[in-house]
């Protein structure tokens, strides 16, 4: 018997609605640093909002089941985030 971990691999379709929202969480992570996303909340709501999505970020990317798809605008979100939130 062996303790092989299994992979809870999605879907296609799945993958895709996986990679949408990473790609809301980039978009987010932008707007909120221009200065064009969450206008009325104070710095620290701002804060929080951008460490939330850039923790998505980082466990989205480092799942192993991804193809081809490009990682590069969730790397630059993360790391904009994480200089926007230190």
């Amino acid at each position: 018997m062996t303790d092989d971990v299994v992979l809870d691999i999605p879907s296609t379709e799945e993958k895709a609605q996986h990679y949408k929202a990473m790609g809301d969480s980039v978009t987010l992570i932008h707007d909120v640093i221009a200065g064009n996303a969450m206008t009325e909340e104070t710095d620290e709501e701002k804060k929080d909002c951008v460490s939330r999505n850039v923790e998505h970020l980082k466990i989205m990317v480092a799942k192993e089941w991804w193809g081809d798809e490009d990682m590069q605008p969730s790397n630059e979100a993360i790391a904009a985030g994480e200089t926007y939130t230190a």
